[in-house]
């Protein structure tokens, strides 16, 4: 009965060792997933963080543009409403007159160019 004994708590700490072996080793792979998974956290933050200042580098530009279009469109109007002097064949008034308008001297006095506004895309913007 001595002998039973003894072969069952052998058997028993062999059991706890194996059962301590196994968890050690998920340990180890728990701590490599998670030393893994910050990696992949500071990558991927450094990423937002790179596009955060893209965007707001685009948003600068699109503003920017956005300010000059405005301006333009605005010296347009300017220039669509009293003809800015252009086309007149008289020294004085600089409004419309009853002239042909030569275009190709002065391609901004043309009415079908006056009345287009001026679209901005940022397709052209090379970096």
């Amino acid at each position: 009965m001595m002998l039973s004994n003894r072969e069952s708590a052998r058997r028993s700490r062999m059991r706890k060792q194996k059962h301590l072996d196994e968890l050690m080793d998920q340990v180890a792979q728990l701590r490599k997933e998670n030393h893994q998974l910050g990696n992949n956290v500071n990558i991927v933050s450094q990423h937002y963080l790179n596009l955060k200042t893209e965007n707001t580098i685009l948003t600068a530009q699109m503003n920017e543009l956005t300010h000059r279009l405005e301006s333009l469109n605005e010296i347009l109007g300017f220039l669509n409403a009293g003809n800015g002097g252009f086309g007149s064949s008289e020294g004085g008034g600089g409004g419309v007159t009853d002239q042909p308008i030569d275009c190709s001297f002065n391609p901004m006095s043309c009415s079908y160019v006056v009345n287009q506004p001026i679209l901005a895309s940022a397709d052209f913007i090379q970096y």
